[in-house]
This record gives structure tokens, C-alpha cells and sequence, in this order.
């Protein structure tokens, strides 16, 4: 599993994208907890002499979080390293190349996500509202056909979603443009679904409150206002929540 792969998974899976937080380090991503901003893992590429292997030779690594029981199990499997640059007892390393099978990465970034959301659990969850901007396509999909219907749809859920919280909805082309404004009322609803290429797990149920037109917010306008692309669920900056609530009050 290369980066790319990983972090399309990670954005599938928990709705996650990498941030890069060192000017000197470009290339190092951190994925964290959206309910605590606790970090899961980590890209980097380092010498490789940085995990024992070939020293003058760049090698692409991801840091996750392991159970302190679990880390001699691990450090016996192709590709696993002892952590480069974190707590060894609960981390480890592993090659972002052929070394370790695909699955297994994907199981590792799951249980240091889990490890991760569990982590400082004496906070509380966060129970403030908060506005999320989420993909569609209306090739795959026709939500207006669903909203009709009844008003709600059940959306797949990739993000730590709470009820209340406000979903706008981006249709990408022929339309590129945010269509909705819906919310939450229903979350972690489990429901499988796995055609081999596109997987779902659990979904919520969001219900219709605005439709904006075509016109209103275009991804031209969203660029201007701090949105280049919609590829998985994000935040919405407040330039664009400001111009949305203004839009929905003028219509």
C-alpha cells in the first residue's frame, strides 16, 4: 500500500484528510480524531536507516498507534518496524510499499483510530453542532428523486457526525454546485453494504431543511471562499458558512 492508498482509505473509511503542519517536512501528514484531535497516524518519508533498513535510500512509513500487548506480535511481521520518532511501546512503523499485505494496513489504521478516538476518554464527547460539507454525485445517485420522496435520505456516514449537526451537500458535476442544507437527525446507523469497490458500514439519516439553486454557491464561488474541492466529508470555513446563511435568508 503506497500514501495515495492509504490516505483514500482513510478519507473513505473515517472521512479523514492528511494535514501537514511542518513547513521543514512537507511531505509528513498527520491523520487525526475528529471527535478529540487525537493523532492516528502519521506519513513520513525518512532515511531509511531511521528504521533499520538501507541508509541514503527515502522509504514512505505511516506511525500508528498500537495496544502495548500487541507491539512484539507485530514487530515480528514483514513490514512492521519499531516506531520512528514515537513512544515505541505504543507505536510502530510500517512500510508504505509491497512489504505488508494492503488488509493489514488497513487493520492497523483502524485499530489506531479506535485506540486514538478511545484516548483521553475522560474528555467529553463533543456535544456542540457543528456544519459539515459532504460530496455527491448526481450521475450515481439522484437526491432530489429520495428527497422528494419523504424529505430524508440515508447518507453513508465517513465522519464523526452527531445529531443536530448540519450536512450541506455538494453535487459535483454536470452540476458543481452546493444543492442542499439538511440535517442530521439520525447517526451511526449500521447498514452494510460492499460491492468490492465502494463499502459502507454505517449512515444517517439527514433531513431536507433548504434547497439552494444551481447558481447560489458554484464551486467558482466556493473557491473564492475557501473551498478549492469537495472530495470527502470536511468542515465548512466560516467565509462560507456566513455567505450560505445569508443566501438562505435572502431566498
Amino acid at each position: 500500500m503506497d500514501r495515495k492508498k492509504l490516505f483514500d482509505y482513510a478519507l473513505e473509511r473515517y472521512g479523514t484528510v492528511p494535514e501537514y503542519l511542518w513547513r521543514s517536512s512537507p511531505e509528513h501528514g498527520v491523520l487525526r480524531c475528529d471527535t478529540n484531535d487525537k493523532w492516528y497516524a502519521i506519513v513520513m518519508n525518512v532515511d531509511g536507516s531511521k528504521i533499520g533498513l538501507e541508509k541514503g535510500r527515502k522509504v514512505d512509513i505511516v506511525n500508528v498507534r498500537c495496544s502495548p500487548l500487541m507491539t512484539g506480535s507485530l514487530l515480528a511481521m514483514n513490514g512492521i518496524f519499531p516506531a520512528y520518532h514515537m513512544q515505541k511501546a505504543q507505536w510502530v512503523s510500517v512500510l508504505l510499499d509491497d512489504s505488508a499485505d494492503d488488509e493489514q494496513v488497513k487493520a492497523l489504521l483502524d485499530m489506531s483510530h479506535e485506540l486514538a478516538s478511545r484516548s483521553g476518554s475522560g474528555k467529553k464527547l463533543r456535544t456542540v453542532n457543528k456544519e459539515w460539507l459532504v460530496p455527491a454525485s448526481p450521475v450515481m445517485y439522484d437526491v432530489e428523486r429520495d428527497f422528494r420522496r419523504d424529505g430524508t435520505i440515508l447518507w453513508k456516514q465517513t465522519s464523526d457526525v452527531i445529531a443536530g449537526d448540519t450536512v450541506y451537500m455538494y453535487m459535483a458535476a454536470p452540476l458543481s454546485a452546493i444543492m442542499y442544507r439538511c440535517e442530521a437527525v439520525e447517526v451511526n446507523i449500521p447498514y452494510t453494504y460492499d460491492n468490492g469497490d465502494y463499502h459502507i458500514r454505517k449512515v444517517m439519516k439527514l433531513k431536507l431543511i433548504h434547497r439552494f439553486a444551481a447558481e447560489d454557491m458554484p464551486l467558482s464561488e466556493m473557491r473564492e471562499l475557501g473551498v478549492a474541492a469537495v472530495r470527502g466529508p470536511r468542515g465548512v470555513p466560516d467565509a462560507l458558512l456566513c455567505r450560505l446563511r445569508q443566501l438562505e435568508k435572502d431566498g
